[in-house]
């Protein structure tokens, strides 16, 4: 990653000072944890091992996950979480986004690495982590979200390797990780600028020059979230409901999160019940269109006239 200008929050910031210190907390939490997660050996650990360690340590910090840890796989690009007991296993040629997530008062830190022990595969993951770095040194307040996108997609283009055109960075708000407002990692026309009342998540996509450069829906779905309070009238499915609006409010959570409450299959049973209703949505896995590897690199960032606070970098 390049050296990046870091100014901290200098000139006009219109999120309010309570909502800064969360933001700056949950972030220094997630790039601690990031860091130990790019750094540790993890082939031959389950990616259940992979979650539960790095929820774990989310928590041991303060802060509460503000999603269920992803490790997604080779072509699986995003939305992949341990089921209970997971026995899927790394192998020492597995390219492995861990993406996770800090929250403070639901004020969140998204953040992701790539880890990868075959060195053939380093330059995909140093080219997600460029594009990444590039998109941050020309981020402020007022630069419009496409010349960010055209800034990633040249990036990776000239590394030789294509980005994920449709899988973009979000806004952030209060216990809401997509909060309506994308980052592409393509350029595009038109678009938003962005603005210093705003947290947003940038994350690069990348992959190999013989992939479509686009994702599709798997079959897997085991990331949710709640949509709606409303009472379907099976009380065991609405105290769930209730479960999930106390534990997790509007953000995603994980079957591994309710089974210490509910046996498995009952859960699983309950979960279905609240899906039908519509009551809670289920997310599924996103899988390159041609089956290629897949790298990723993630940053929260807040911008302002002068550059961006990047709540999840190391100093």
């Amino acid at each position: 990653m390049p050296n990046l200008q870091i100014i901290i929050f200098k000139g006009t910031q219109k999120i309010r000072n309570v909502q800064i210190e969360d933001y700056i907390k949950a972030g220094k939490i997630a790039a601690e944890v990031r860091e130990k997660v790019r750094a540790k050996n993890w082939v031959g650990k389950t990616v259940y091992e992979i979650c539960e360690e790095v929820e774990g340590e989310i928590k041991k910090r303060g802060a509460k996950c503000a999603f269920p840890v992803n490790t997604s796989i080779n072509e699986v690009a995003a939305h992949y979480t341990a089921e209970p007991n997971d026995p899927i296993t790394i192998k020492d040629d597995d390219l492995v986004k861990i993406d996770l997530g800090a929250q403070i008062n639901g004020y969140i830190a998204d953040t992701a690495v790539t880890v990868c022990y075959d060195a053939q595969f380093d330059v995909l993951v140093q080219a997600a982590e460029e594009a990444l770095g590039n998109a941050m040194s020309m981020a402020k307040s007022g630069v419009k979200v496409s010349d960010i996108g055209r800034t990633i997609e040249k990036t990776i283009k000239q590394l030789g390797f294509k980005p994920i055109a449709n899988l973009s960075g979000h806004s952030l708000d209060q216990y809401t990780i997509h909060a309506g407002k994308t980052i592409p990692n393509i350029w595009s026309i038109g678009g938003y600028s962005l603005s210093n009342s705003t947290a947003y998540a940038c994350e690069p996509f990348v992959t190999t020059k013989d992939a479509g450069g686009f994702v599709r829906n798997g079959k897997i779905k085991n990331i949710f979230a709640i949509n709606s309070r409303k009472r379907i009238k099976d009380p065991e499915a609405d105290r769930l409901l209730d479960f999930i609006w106390e534990n997790f409010n509007m953000l995603p959570f994980a079957l591994r999160w309710i089974t210490k409450e509910w046996e498995e299959k009952k859960a699983r049973g309950l979960l279905e019940i609240l899906i039908k209703k519509k009551a809670v949505q289920a997310y599924p896995i996103l899988i390159e269109v041609n089956e290629q590897r897949v790298a990723q690199a993630e940053h929260t960032f807040i911008p302002n006239e002068n550059g961006v606070t990047i709540t999840t970098i190391t100093l």
